[in-house]
């Protein structure tokens, strides 16, 4: 029941919603017993001869008070009169229009409540999703590397609306339908205690049947999820990678693999849905055995004249009794459809009690500048149990340009994602002006620090979005000046859109080399003092690239750089080139000094020129 109480968490503000709801739901309940408790006087009426004289006479108004005798007295009292002026025929019609009027309300107020639940489920999901998103997005890059992509949008798509579904919907049903049952008992009592003890002993045993195929359900929920998450980062794979699908004519690969999971999640909701539709049929055919049982005892005792009941009063009795099996029914199949929104609840709170590994310690600091360097000292670090850096030992003045080659896989990404926090070492520290990147806050650091990657990472929205990327206000030159820098100007301008341009998912309407044109541009426009380029002119043609490449030296200037590349061309004129092989720093000079030393860098230098 832990889930099921952190799901309800989400619905606050409940309190401004629950006295309405449970005002609405206590007068609907009062509305309808008011409709079934006026059923015997009106069999009375049609079919007792003696009806007028077996009611107690109220010749009096009684005073008005709130409880169950003031109604009763006032009912009889006007009954009374009707009979006495009217006669049976107005005596039924009084009836009946009570009996039509005190529906009307319980409708009135029925709609009243589900309005109110209306608003508590769609707040409720609001706030899980919206807690949900915040934690995802919050989480350390190193979650996504080791979590499937499709998974985590099953989590916020599918599961949320299987919560929204069944739990947020059974809240109905946690107080409405028991408030019904335990309203209808007490009237029952009122009636006859002793076929409604009879009817209390037989009711749990149908509850039981029922909560024991509720049990089983959670299971085959969770694994129905799951593998809806498997289904979903398939078509993400697939959709992402059309081209190389087609290129390689991977086709019927690509299907067979989806067909698979595909089959295997038809399969656990078949098994579940078997269950599932169980519960309805079973709580339904033990609720008539309940009714005939009733009826046959109750019947007994009237015909054997053993009971206080008459005719009338009997059929009323039992057109109350069955009307328990509507709610009790409702409570049936809320208690199988919570086991699977439950299966989905855990799979959401497992993601929001996810710790993100890099947060801001208590009491960080923020960077109000930066003025002297980054330094890298004895840093080691591991995505598993492999070392990717060992020992790492590095000093990063401001205003120099510092390049980091070798082979892949080498280091080189991982040292440059260590500078803004993506990752933290395993062992060492990493220090900017002397103070260490744990003790400042995450915003301040990363305020200072632009960054272009290998792959550009673009978003579906406009040309000037895209470029002002997190800065509000924005200013139109500012933007356009940025772009000009990249070499983007150009191509911007003869789009149908030009700066408002929508570019599509992950710029799919740009080519490679105008997708990298604007990520290097979103750089230039935040004036970073700190710049990060991870082959940033990776995916331009050699005119783009020397055009860019003269943008960036500009860019560079009086600026702490850190590039990464493979064309040794772009980085001759570095003030430090960082040669790291094997998550080691293996050379470290100037373009010359590492020629000269006829070691790894001469070697690269030697084959790209070949």
């Amino acid at each position: 029941m832990n889930t099921y109480f952190r799901i309800l968490s989400f619905a606050k503000p409940f309190g401004r919603f629950a006295p309405k709801y449970i005002l609405f739901v206590v007068l609907s309940i009062v509305f309808s017993l008011t409709t079934f408790s006026l059923l015997s006087p009106l069999l009375n009426t049609i079919f007792d001869t003696d009806a007028a004289e077996k009611l107690t006479v109220v010749t009096q108004k009684p005073v008005f008070d709130f409880t169950l005798d003031y109604a009763e007295k006032l009912f009889k009292y006007y009954f009374n009169q009707v009979i006495r002026q009217e006669g049976k025929a107005g005596a039924l019609g009084y009836v009946c229009v009570i009996i039509v009027v005190a529906n009307f309300f319980a409708n009135i107020f029925r709609y009243l409540a589900g309005r109110t639940m209306g608003k508590v489920r769609a707040t409720t999901v609001r706030n899980i999703r919206k807690a949900l998103f915040e934690r995802i997005t919050c989480l350390h890059i190193g979650f996504f590397s080791n979590e499937r992509k499709g998974d985590i949008m099953s989590r916020v798509t599918n599961d949320i609306q299987e919560v929204e579904g069944t739990i947020i919907s059974s809240l109905k049903v946690i107080f409405k339908e028991p408030a019904t049952i335990i309203g209808y008992f007490i009237f029952l009592f009122t009636i006859s205690v002793e076929l409604t003890l009879f009817t209390v002993v037989i009711l749990p045993i149908s509850g039981g049947v029922i909560a024991g195929i509720a049990k089983r359900l959670k299971k085959k929920a969770a694994q129905s999820q799951k593998n809806l998450g498997e289904m979903v980062g398939t078509i993400d794979e697939t959709i992402g990678g059309v081209r190389v699908i087609n290129a390689f004519n991977a086709l019927p690969y690509i299907i067979s693999k989806f067909n698979r999971k595909n089959d295997k999640y038809a399969r656990i909701n078949i098994s579940m849905s078997n269950r599932f539709e169980l519960a309805g049929p079973i709580s339904e055919f033990l609720g008539i055995i309940a009714v005939a049982l009733v009826l046959y005892y109750g019947g007994s005792l009237v015909l054997e004249g053993t009971s206080s009941l008459n005719g009338g009063q009997f059929i009323a009795y039992i057109a109350l009794f069955s009307q328990i099996l509507q709610p009790a029914k409702a409570i049936s199949n809320a208690s199988s459809g919570i086991q699977r929104g439950l299966a989905s609840a855990d799979r959401i709170l497992q993601l929001l009690d996810t710790e993100t590994e890099i947060s801001d310690k208590e009491n960080a600091k923020d960077l109000p500048s930066f003025n002297h360097s980054v330094e890298f000292k004895n840093v080691w670090f591991a995505y598993e149990k492999e070392n990717i850096l060992k020992g790492i030992n590095l000093t990063i003045n401001k205003g120099e340009m510092v390049a980091l080659v070798g082979q892949s896989g080498g280091g080189k990404s991982t040292m440059a994602d260590l500078i803004p926090r993506f990752y933290d070492p395993i062992k060492g520290d990493i220090t900017i002006d002397g103070i260490s990147l744990k003790d400042l806050k995450l915003e301040s650091l990363r305020k200072h620090m632009g960054i272009v990657t290998q792959e550009s990472i673009l978003f579906n929205d406009t040309v000037f979005n895209n470029i002002a990327f997190g800065i509000e206000n924005a200013s139109e030159e500012e933007v356009i000046k940025a772009a000009k820098i990249a070499n983007a100007h150009e191509f911007i301008s003869k789009l149908p859109g030009g700066y408002n341009e929508i570019i599509g998912d992950r710029g799919v309407k740009l080519s490679g080399g105008q997708r990298q044109r604007l990520s290097i541009a979103r750089a230039v426009f935040k004036n970073p003092p700190i710049l990060i380029l991870d082959e940033a002119t990776s995916a331009l043609d050699s005119e783009s690239e020397k055009l860019v490449q003269e943008a960036l030296t500009n860019l560079m200037k009086n600026r702490t750089s850190i590039v990464i590349a493979h064309r040794l061309s772009t980085i001759q004129h570095a003030d430090k080139i960082v040669v790291v092989n094997k998550g080691e720093i293996a050379e470290c000079g100037t373009h010359e000094e590492l020629v000269n030393k006829e070691g790894i860098y001469s070697k690269l230098t030697r084959m790209q020129l070949l």
